[in-house]
């Protein structure tokens, strides 16, 4: 059952969607949470209830996108040895590829505000989660299971990947996400060869 228009999580999503809104079209820095709440269309003090600071909603925004990742790393962490989770990968990242250009705007986010979000590297939560997501990745990465040579493949795939989409923007200009998304995944498919599985 869904929850209705007025319970607090449909709120606090609500709020998280202007502020990426907001913070995407005019900057974080330029954006206040007056700004948010008279778009919400309820008070300042309104908006409290579920965020003590605006840094609070960058950071909620922020986990938006490492649970794209996540989901792809937990995926691969439901398989039982290195070479089937080596096969998987092509596909899982492939995929992952279709989760950011379906959240565009998260990615837009981060490129439009650097400085914001270089302020969350000494929040506890973030770093946490950060370790977390690279300790699942390294894992992965130092299986026994899988050729040295693939390994690497792997890891130059997913940087080049995360890399480029992330600067888009910046380096490639108004290109459209779905044409350069197009362009990284040719890119990794030369980064990993020929193998590419139909599925998992």
């Amino acid at each position: 059952m869904s929850p209705s228009p007025t319970t607090p999580q449909s709120t606090r999503e609500r709020i998280l969607d202007i502020a990426l809104e907001l913070f995407t079209e005019q900057g974080y820095d330029k954006t206040s949470l007056r700004d948010i709440a008279e778009r919400l269309g309820t008070t300042k003090a309104a908006l409290y209830y579920h965020f003590a600071r605006k840094e609070d909603i960058l950071l909620e925004l922020h986990m938006r996108l490492h649970a794209l990742g996540r989901e792809a790393l937990e995926r691969l962490d439901g398989l039982t040895d290195g070479q089937q989770r080596a096969d998987a990968w092509p596909v899982l990242l492939d995929d992952f590829i279709d989760q950011v250009v379906e959240h565009r705007d998260l990615v837009l986010l981060h490129q439009r505000n650097h400085s914001a979000l270089d302020q969350l590297q000494h929040n506890d939560r973030h770093q946490a989660e950060n370790d977390d997501i690279e300790q699942q990745f390294r894992r992965i990465l130092q299986s026994p299971d899988i050729p040295l040579q693939r390994r690497v493949r792997m890891a130059c795939s997913i940087g080049a990947v995360i890399a480029t989409l992330a600067t888009g923007e910046a380096v490639f200009g108004d290109v459209p996400m779905d044409e350069l998304a197009e362009l990284v995944r040719e890119a990794v498919r030369d980064l990993l060869g020929s193998q590419h599985p139909a599925g998992l």
